[in-house]
């Protein structure tokens, strides 16, 4: 990508009002009609060239090639969107770089009319038979006919709908011909992300620009939002531009005047994410609410209705205001939030409710919203395809409380058609929380059938315990007896029902226990004093309370006895922490110093994020890769 300390754009969202109407006393271009002899074809072709205002031949242009869609010809845009028009306006605003415009016919094939049934077979293929026919035969045609500029970083494409789908493909997939792509509601015609961009590292160095537009209500905005995710977990700089709209011309007028703008200029790589009307509705929103929207930094704006409040906040640990409109809507844009999952309220007069357009979850002790962003590094627990496992809900009734309990079970892909037996993990939650967590916020699932099918980890079973016992009333309740409870119903009730329910190995070697926070706790409690019954213990973001002598001390003491044992069973003791912002960081410290005066072995791992699931995913993610082997 190019950059410079003087860049040519500045911040606008949309087209203003009148972009693309004739007006008067000012210098306009000149539309062309031309033929060029097609090898790739076998036949004469036809083309319209737009040559700018003040056009000479002494001068080298550089040249856009703008692409039609699969029920247009070469003069579709000259009929829906009269590029010539914004084009005009936009030189005489002095805000567009000279250039020559191609439009061409891309359906490459003798008869190339738009008639009949235009989704035949042979039509749709010759649409990608028209890459030949651009590179080998028009390209040529008009770097010879026209004064251009004939090198890569002077030559752009884009195109609407199957000519978005044709400009992704033709252009990312000829980086050294193109420098500027551009697709504009892009059809399903577009490839697979992996296939446009097999090389994130080289696109990164090639181009200039990546423009991905599409109206928010366009039925084909699954295939431009596919190909934005993938380029931003590969962190490929692109502007991803969505607007108020469907498949048509306004969408796509709208497009060429914002990335004609951009075109054979230094390009300012930070402010692309700026460049968007709206947001994309979080993956995390109830079916079919628009609200809330994730801008492409991660910004978002919440929207919500209370035309009888008289203050309306959302709380995502930072409390922001949100404004009224005349319509009893309330609506805020937050700072950029980081990547993940994250609870959060609506504060409506001073009360916390849940978003009744969102999902909610259980944790922070009630039913709230939640709201997954974006994360770069998330591809670990994206659904991909590879085999899948399944949750199951299981109740039983536990001889450790004697009453009904339930917990959820992660069996690995091929579970019922096999008849091996498999390890078994048994995963904890933290205060606030219950069974769900792991399964629905933790993505467990997804996690663990990424890591099988790359081999990273043993087929395994997850138990997803509800470590509510006691009525412990969380962190300020918690006690031993609270920890004890835990421990009889893991060993009289959690362990016998999986063992008796599932085709699970029964050996230590075989079970590991591992919990999060208050279920970090619980591990080190129950399973360092039933070490003999596991073979690896993983404590995330927890450790015992450094000002609760009364609680630790014993802990202490008993690991201080047992040491050699602890160390012997133990193949991994894995301590994880959130960093320095997690809550639990200083007692993590204090305890994994007292276990090296001890001697007590363990492995520590640090992912920044603090006190959040999307911490303990990962740590889900490197400690499973460590386990039963």
């Amino acid at each position: 990508m190019m950059g410079s300390t003087a860049y040519s754009q500045t911040i606008e969202k949309e087209a203003p009002k009148g972009f693309d109407q004739l007006r008067s006393g000012i210098a306009t271009g000149k539309l062309d009609s031309v033929q060029y002899a097609s090898k790739t074809v076998g036949t004469t072709r036809k083309a319209l060239v737009y040559t700018p205002p003040g056009y000479n031949k002494k001068t080298k242009y550089p040249v856009l090639y703008l692409l039609h869609g699969i029920g247009g010809d070469e003069k579709e845009w000259l009929n829906g969107g009269k590029p010539q028009v914004i084009l005009d306006n936009l030189y005489a605003e002095k805000k567009l770089q000279p250039m020559i415009v191609v439009m061409p016919n891309g359906r490459a094939m003798k008869d190339d009319r738009a008639i009949g049934n235009i989704f035949d077979k042979d039509k749709v293929e010759a649409f990608a038979t028209f890459e030949k026919d651009l590179l080998n035969d028009l390209i040529p045609f008009i770097e010879k006919k026209y004064s251009t500029l004939t090198d890569r970083e002077h030559r752009a494409i884009a195109g609407l709908s199957m000519g978005g789908g044709q400009s992704l493909n033709f252009g990312l997939g000829n980086l050294d011909k193109f420098a500027w792509v551009g697709g504009f509601s892009s059809a399903p015609n577009t490839k697979r992300p992996e296939e446009l961009v097999p090389n994130p590292e080289l696109a990164k160095k090639q181009l200039k620009l990546l423009w991905i537009s599409c109206g928010d209500q366009d039925g084909l905005i699954t295939f431009s939002k596919r190909t934005h995710d993938y380029l931003y977990q590969n962190g490929v700089p692109h502007v991803y531009y969505v607007e108020p709209g469907v498949h048509d011309f306004k969408v796509w007028k709208n497009g060429l005047y914002m990335f004609s703008q951009f075109l054979f200029k230094p390009v300012d790589v930070a402010s692309l994410s700026k460049y968007t009307v709206l947001g994309t509705p979080a993956a995390t929103n109830a079916r079919n609410a628009k609200y809330p929207q994730i801008l492409p930094d991660n910004r978002v704006v919440f929207r919500v209705k209370a035309p009888d409040a008289q203050k309306v906040q959302v709380d995502l640990g930072k409390k922001y205001d949100m404004v009224k409109d005349t319509s009893g809507f309330w609506t805020v844009t937050t700072d950029s939030i980081s990547r993940g999952f994250h609870y959060y309220s609506l504060l409506i007069d001073g009360v916390a409710l849940a978003d009744p357009a969102s999902e909610t979850f259980y944790g922070m002790g009630r039913m709230a919203s939640g709201i997954e962003i974006p994360d770069k590094d998330g591809a670990f627990y994206a659904m991909k395809d590879v085999p899948h496992g399944d949750i199951r809900v299981k109740r039983y009734l536990s001889k450790a409380t004697n009453t009904w309990r339930e917990m959820y079970v992660y069996t690995p892909p091929g579970y019922d058609k096999s008849t091996e037996k498999y390890p078994v993990l048994y995963l904890l939650h933290g205060g606030g929380e219950d069974q769900r967590g792991w399964a629905t916020q933790g993505k467990t699932d997804m996690i663990l059938d990424n890591l099988i099918a790359e081999n990273k980890a043993k087929p395994m079973i997850i138990a997803m315990l509800d470590g509510n016992v006691g009525n412990a009333g969380g962190l300020a309740g918690f006690n031993e007896n609270v920890l004890k409870a835990f421990e009889n119903e893991l060993k009289l009730g959690a362990i016998p029902f999986v063992e008796s329910n599932f085709r699970v190995e029964t050996d230590a070697k075989s079970r590991a226990l591992a919990g999060l926070s208050m279920g970090g706790l619980q591990t080190l409690y129950a399973g360092i004093k039933n070490n003999n019954m596991f073979s690896s213990l993983g404590v995330f973001s927890s450790g015992w309370f450094a000002n609760n002598p009364k609680l630790s001390d014993p802990q202490y003491e008993f690991m201080k006895a047992n040491a050699a044992t602890i160390n012997s069973n133990l193949k991994p003791l894995w301590i994880s922490m959130g960093g320095k912002e997690d809550i639990a960081y200083q007692n993590c410290q204090v305890m994994m110093k007292k276990f090296d005066e001890m001697g007590v072995k363990y492995q520590y791992s640090e992912y920044a994020g603090g006190h959040t699931w999307p911490v303990w995913r990962h740590d889900l993610f490197q400690y499973a890769q460590v386990l039963f082997k």
